[in-house]
Order: C-alpha cells, then sequence, then structure tokens
C-alpha cells in the first residue's frame, strides 16, 4: 500500500525538523513552535518535528503519563500481539498481555477529551502446541471496558488477503485449519456519544443504489420488521453509509471491513529504507486504516497520538489530513525510518542542528 502522503504538496511538509532527542537544538526549536503545536505538550525534546507534530524515542507508557489530560482528540495505535512466538519487536505473552495493556489503557482514557475516541487494531492467535485459538484478545476487550472505563462504540474488521497462512503446522502441512486473514479493530470512547460523522468517510453509492434513485421505491416493510420509506432512494448525502463489515474493494476510502493488504514493496518508505541499509518495519498497518478512522473521528487540527508508533504511519496520515500528531516508539531504528513517510525532508536545517542521516 503506497503512503497517503505520496501524493500530498510537498510544500506541506517543507520543515520537518530530523533532531537527536538529546540535542539543546531540539529543545529551542521546540520553544519557538507555535503554542499549537504538540510538542509544546510535553516537556522531553522530540526525535523529529514536522510542521503539524513530534516523534519520540522511548517508553510509550512515560510518554502518556507525561500528556496533560483531556488534551487528545484520538489514540490510534496498534500494539504488539500477543503471540505465541517472539516478534523482534518485542510482543508479549498472552498470560501476562492484559495486566500489561491496562495501564496504557488507563492514561489513554485520561488524555482524552470528554469526546475522544481509542481505536486499538489487534489481531488473534493460536494456543500453543493446539489448533484451537486464544481468547486474549476478548478478554483484553472486557478489561478495557469494565476495568479501564472505555465504551465499545463500535468493533470493525480489518480483513488482509496478503496475511501469510500460519501457523503453518496447522494451515498448509496438516491442512486441518483455514487461513487468518482478520484482525479486529476496536473502537473505544471515553463516552457514550464521542464525537463522529460518517459524513466524512461516505462511499461512492452501488449501482443498484443508482437504479433505485433512478426508478423510484415504494413504501415497504419487510419481513424483519424495518420499514423502508418513500425516501430510502434518496442521494442527497453525497454517498453511501460504511458498513462495518464487507469485502467491498476501495480507492481511497474502505467500508468498514477494511479490506487491505500490509505487503507494500515499493511505497516511498520502503524504498527510502532500502536505499538507506535501514530496518523495514515488520509489521506495519497501511495507511489506509488510520485515514478512516482519522477522517470518522476528528476534525483538522485535533490531536492524533499513536503510542506505539512503529514506522509511524499514524503520524504521516495524520500530517496529509492536516490533523497533529504525536508518537512515540521504543526502537530507534523504527522511528529514523518513519521519517520517510513525510515527502519533503528538508536538506539543510538550522545552524545546531544534528542530523539523523547524513
Amino acid at each position: 500500500m503506497t503512503s497517503t502522503l505520496a501524493n500530498q504538496p510537498k510544500e506541506r511538509h517543507n520543515s520537518l525538523r530530523r533532531t537527536m532527542s538529546s540535542s539543546a537544538a531540539s529543545k529551542a526549536r521546540r520553544k519557538e513552535l507555535p503554542d499549537s503545536h504538540p510538542a509544546r505538550l510535553l516537556e522531553a525534546a522530540p526525535y523529529f518535528l514536522s510542521d503539524r507534530g513530534a516523534a519520540y524515542l522511548g517508553d510509550s507508557l512515560e510518554l502518556l503519563r507525561s500528556l496533560p489530560s483531556g488534551k487528545v482528540n484520538l489514540v490510534v495505535t496498534s500494539p504488539p500481539y500477543a503471540l505465541h512466538f517472539k516478534k523482534e519487536y518485542g510482543n508479549k505473552n498472552k498470560h501476562e498481555y492484559i495486566k500489561w495493556f491496562l495501564p496504557f489503557a488507563r492514561e489513554i482514557h485520561r488524555v482524552l477529551t470528554d469526546d475522544g475516541s481509542f481505536v486499538l487494531n489487534i489481531g488473534g492467535s493460536y494456543n500453543p502446541g493446539t489448533p484451537t485459538r486464544s481468547i486474549y484478545h476478548f478478554k483484553l476487550l472486557i478489561a478495557l471496558v469494565e476495568e479501564a472505563n472505555f465504551h465499545l462504540a463500535q468493533e470493525c474488521f480489518w480483513y488482509n488477503p496478503a496475511k501469510m497462512p500460519m501457523p503453518a503446522e496447522w494451515v498448509t502441512v496438516r491442512r486441518i485449519r483455514i487461513r487468518d486473514s482478520v484482525e479486529y479493530v476496536w473502537w473505544l470512547s471515553k463516552t457514550p456519544w464521542p464525537k463522529a460523522s460518517n459524513l466524512a468517510v461516505l462511499k461512492e453509492y452501488s449501482e443498484d443504489m443508482i437504479r433505485l434513485n433512478r426508478n423510484g421505491v415504494r413504501g415497504t416493510v419487510r419481513p424483519s420488521g424495518h420499514v423502508i420509506r418513500h425516501s430510502f432512494d434518496k442521494i442527497a448525502a453525497g454517498g453511501s453509509i460504511p458498513a462495518n463489515v464487507t469485502e467491498a474493494e476501495f480507492e481511497d476510502v474502505p467500508e468498514c471491513m477494511l479490506k487491505m493488504g500490509n505487503n507494500a514493496a515499493n511505497d516511498t518508505y520502503t524504498k527510502r529504507c532500502k536505499e538507506n541499509g535501514i530496518k523495514i518495519h515488520p509489521a506495519r498497518f497501511p495507511a489506509v486504516l488510520p485515514k478512516f478512522f482519522i477522517k470518522l473521528l476528528t476534525e483538522p487540527n485535533d490531536l492524533v497520538v499513536d503510542p506505539f508508533a512503529g514506522s509511524n504511519t499514524t503520524g504521516a496520515v495524520a500530517e496529509s489530513l492536516d490533523r497533529r500528531w504525536i508518537a512515540s516508539e521504543a526502537v530507534e531504528e523504527y522511528l529514523k525510518a518513519s521519517a520517510f513517510r513525510f515527502d519533503d525532508i528538508e536538506k539543510k536545517p538550522d545552524a545546531g542542528q544534528v542530523l539523523l542521516f547524513e
């Protein structure tokens, strides 16, 4: 999947500053920023800055604890999943996962505005040694509602057709299970009435809807009891409301089955990583996923935070949509490479700043 920033005007990103988090120049630069810039919310020096955001290297829980209460409109993230085999980006064991994640959840709840949302992408996994599925992610959802005081606004699903048939033992060797290609995307909120507008994510009307509008529809009552009114065929809204489960293809904004692969090999981020010999993050989610929820749940200049930023897809998408953003990542190599997601990295930084790359 090509980064959504690839088609954005380059002048929007012409003041990206790449500074070492320990440099005095970075701290000085932060003081020069407008009061509305998200870097002004934190005392720590950012790893790099953009016009609308700041990326931080370090412990994401400490970053959340450093943020003031009630300032974040949306947290959208994909933490390391609880897989029974270890990944290089530091996933946690199923048995400790809920205990590990709840402190993050409580801080996310605190930093959100009263009408803010928390969008969590999380995948399932198999139990070790048997062809049975773990239910850790369902337990986590219950804990997020009952212990962290979130409301479940809606559950959506990401269908990833590029996902590998794993575990191979059950799927491709013994062939007793089918491919696991769906991950959960839970939309949680601080209140039952979070800010949201599906008018921001309308998709094109189907041919059937266009035909109904042209020919008209008779009022009736379906066997299910649902009333079909004469206004059912109206298309004044400009598009149809996305469903939360569908396999339809999409161009820009997906329907809520969120059918998208994450195996892009020729996008700007991937190309630049290869050119510079920097490790590509192994578990990236596609830009369309955060884009959908940022458009649905925020407005321009709202603040979006990703505490498990990885390759910082969320920050790049937020910048392209004129949202402010904060990203946190514990692995320096991933954060370093995430700067490639921004179109026009300034070649000549201010005097005294330290370049991340020569």
